[in-house]
């Protein structure tokens, strides 16, 4: 690894941290092995209780931070962050502590950020399938790069590897974790940022005689499940919506017709389905919440989402005051209430209000016809128009 060429400009941005926690065994063999590639290092003792303090006494000339009890992993890390930038590097590795990394792998970061030529969060890529690698850790590196992939639409192999290189100015500036799901709330929400996200292949060993891992399946794995969930309604309701909105506005208006309204490789099927699926959520009572639905949904099912939206646009002023009457008097025919209603000034927010089950009833039993009516129409229409073009 000695014999790749780094730009030395890389070399001198970039901090490499290393959180400590009761790893006594395997930290001073780390630690010599990074001073072989830099003396730019801070490490962060999280409240040991071993010789890990009687350790770090040998290295004064190095940047130490020291709990005096034990915060958690994500706390290391952002204390260990706050620290690198107030030391004006602009980059930082991180490489765990109990001995499944190795530190001649360092240029490889660098590396990679030479090549990419801009900001990149770099995850060191583990073989999960060599000899010694517990089983929980494939399962649940295989379940992290799903949920990542969901969130993100990035693929990547290992999302769980400590080994990283952050670029510091590109990642948010406050967190809300602080244990061993800081890792995954890091990469996904710098991601969200349009920040890439990359994996890059890394050497590891697991020892069971050296390493000691901190992490407690049922507690730890429950608490990333809870940020998971958290993440994903997110995506639905925020990231998905904003990305569509934002690829919108940058489009001319021929070129998204063109390729997001006709979306020539999707199917009759799916297209008819999307517009269906814009008309129900339009027409059913999900007043200011429609739009945020009809993408989210159309990404969810992979369908179009520039035909959802557009069609769940039919509850537009004008036609609010058909939508309501149309929903009051079919739902009169489910809830037994014979009140005639007239089309007139009356249709308003308190008489809604007075008859709230007649209209819910009645709007989700109009919203569901509505939107197979339109649904059938469309794709026939779009069958007749494909056979006269051909």
């Amino acid at each position: 690894m000695n014999e790749i060429h780094i730009n030395s400009k890389i070399q001198a941005e970039t901090c490499v941290i290393i959180p400590t926690y009761n790893n006594q065994k395997t930290l001073q063999r780390v630690i010599d092995g990074v001073l072989n590639y830099t003396q730019n290092i801070i490490i962060v003792n999280d409240g040991s209780t071993d010789e890990t303090f009687s350790i770090l006494k040998k290295y004064t000339q190095l940047t130490q931070i020291h709990f005096p009890e034990n915060k958690g992993k994500g706390v290391a890390l952002r204390e260990g962050f706050k620290k690198v930038k107030q030391l004006n590097y602009n980059f930082a590795i991180t490489i765990d502590s109990d001995g499944q990394h190795f530190p001649h792998d360092i240029p490889l970061f660098w590396k990679a950020l030479e090549e990419e030529n801009r900001d990149v969060l770099l995850i060191g890529s583990r073989n999960m399938n060599q000899d010694g690698v517990p089983k929980k850790s494939s399962f649940g590196n295989k379940f992290s790069n799903f949920w990542f992939w969901f969130e993100t639409g990035i693929k990547l192999d290992d999302t769980q590897s400590g080994y990283r290189l952050y670029p510091l100015n590109s990642i948010p500036k406050k967190f809300f974790t602080r244990k061993f799901e800081f890792e995954i709330e890091v990469i996904v929400r710098t991601a969200w940022n349009g920040i890439p996200v990359k994996n890059i292949p890394i050497n590891i060993l697991y020892d069971p005689n050296e390493r000691v891992s901190h992490f407690r399946p049922f507690r730890d794995f429950s608490r990333i499940s809870v940020l998971n969930t958290v993440l994903v309604i997110i995506t639905l309701f925020y990231i998905k919506p904003r990305d569509f909105f934002q690829k919108l506005v940058k489009k001319k208006f021929k070129d998204f017709i063109r390729e997001d309204v006709l979306a020539s490789s999707d199917s009759n099927i799916k297209k008819a389905t999307s517009i269906a699926l814009g008309v129900f959520i339009g027409i059913a009572p999900f007043w200011g919440f429609q739009t945020i639905l009809s993408i989210s949904l159309a990404v969810l099912f992979r369908l179009n989402k520039a035909l959802s939206f557009a069609f769940s646009n039919i509850s537009f002023p004008p036609m609010i005051p058909f939508i309501i009457f149309g929903s009051l008097e079919i739902g009169s025919f489910f809830v037994g209430n014979t009140k005639p209603l007239q089309f007139d000034h009356s249709i308003t927010l308190d008489v809604v209000k007075s008859n709230l089950t007649q209209y819910l009833v009645g709007s989700f039993v109009l919203a569901t016809v509505t939107a197979i009516v339109f649904g059938l129409g469309s794709y026939l229409l779009l069958s007749l128009t494909k056979k006269s073009t051909n």
